[in-house]
């Protein structure tokens, strides 16, 4: 009978062994069978295929053709498998599985679907090869629980840390240079977390300002300008964001720029962003001297008159979905007397009914 050869690592998990395999690229849309998304939930062992996942991860690949990197896939085989041994180690050798046996991923069905879109643009990644666990198949309930498992104890790492650590996205290389070198936002951003708590010694995210970022360098095509501008832009907002200056200063608790102040949220990051996009499109506008604006504006969180229904819920919570963000934005726009378009009033109106 013909059988499948891998390279392969035998390991020992709760008894029972399993084998880490090198299967080339091109061999995984032959021998891996994808769950149909029209059997129901409980009869299948993994999630149904996101599509729309897949290009991004395709992207990927193809475009970090010589860095790309993936972890292991997990799955299971129903069949005959026999693991040879090396002559010098026991627990390395070729795992050999009948070419009739049915694979199962466990985990990695996204990865699996983007490498054979990717193969299908570039057939030399045939040849490389893909590090996956294979366990021996115990029936349906045992490959749910895998799944379960596998993703239940996963930990998800924060946006601000993969921005931290990126090192092609242009975005996020200008991010950290101008976090880094302006001295406030340097002292007070957390590089790691998405999310802060109120007793934390930091008021931004790294995050926040790279998603800030995003829109401002979609405006400029070279990045040494569009980190020049980016500089400039936020340098001049910490130099006139009154209540920062005075928390630095110790003249106002963390406490109350938190509570009583919405200038430390997200959402003004973010409309702050479309700010420094729209100087970006419109260099006529001296930015600097209209910057100088913000030190007058009442950022206090009970000023309705400003910031209710834009930055500002009914409920008295943080508006931080999209509409918010625009209203907000539109609202500093006004209050730094910057010109607002038709189809922004037109979008503004439409937003507050």
């Amino acid at each position: 009978m013909l059988k499948y050869q891998f390279p392969a690592v035998k390991g020992c998990q709760a008894g029972k062994d399993y084998y880490i395999c090198m299967v080339p690229l091109g061999l995984m849309s032959k021998i891996f069978v994808t769950d149909s998304g029209d059997v129901p939930a409980e009869y299948r062992a993994q999630r149904k295929l996101n599509e729309a996942r897949i290009p991004e991860i395709c992207e990927y690949i193809l475009s970090n053709r010589d860095s790309y990197v993936f972890s292991a896939l997990a799955a299971s085989v129903d069949g005959d498998m026999n693991f040879v041994p090396a002559d010098s180690n026991e627990n390395t050798g070729i795992l050999e599985i009948d070419m009739t046996a049915s694979f199962l991923i466990n985990d990695g069905q996204h990865r699996k679907a983007a490498i054979d879109a990717a193969i299908a643009e570039d057939e030399s990644l045939k040849e490389e090869t893909i590090s996956i666990v294979l366990y021996r198949d115990q029936g349906l309930q045992r490959s749910q629980q895998m799944f379960t498992d596998l993703n239940k104890h996963a930990v998800t790492t924060s946006k601000s840390l993969n921005t931290l650590y990126e090192s092609k996205d242009p975005v996020a290389l200008i991010t950290k240079n101008v976090v880094n070198s302006i001295g406030f936002l340097r002292k007070y951003t957390d590089k790691e977390k998405d999310n802060l708590s109120k007793y934390s010694s930091n008021i931004f995210t790294l995050n926040t300002f790279y998603t800030a970022n995003k829109r401002i360098f979609k405006v400029i095509d070279a990045p040494q300008k569009a980190e020049k501008l980016i500089h400039a832009f936020w340098s001049n907002v910490v130099e006139n964001m009154r209540e920062w200056n005075e928390m630095d200063n110790g003249e106002l608790s963390k406490k109350s720029l938190r509570e009583d102040y919405i200038t430390t949220q997200g959402l003004i990051i973010l409309a702050l962003g479309r700010l420094g996009e729209f100087y970006c499109a419109n260099p006529k506008i001296d930015m600097v001297k209209s910057l100088k604006g913000l030190r007058k504006i009442d950022w206090l969180r009970n000023n309705e008159e400003c910031w209710m229904n834009r930055a500002i819920k009914p409920n008295g919570k943080i508006n931080r979905n999209e509409q918010g963000i625009f209203l907000t934005y539109i609202q500093i726009k006004r209050l730094l007397s910057l010109p607002i378009s038709d189809e922004e009033l037109k979008k503004e109106n439409k937003m507050r009914g």
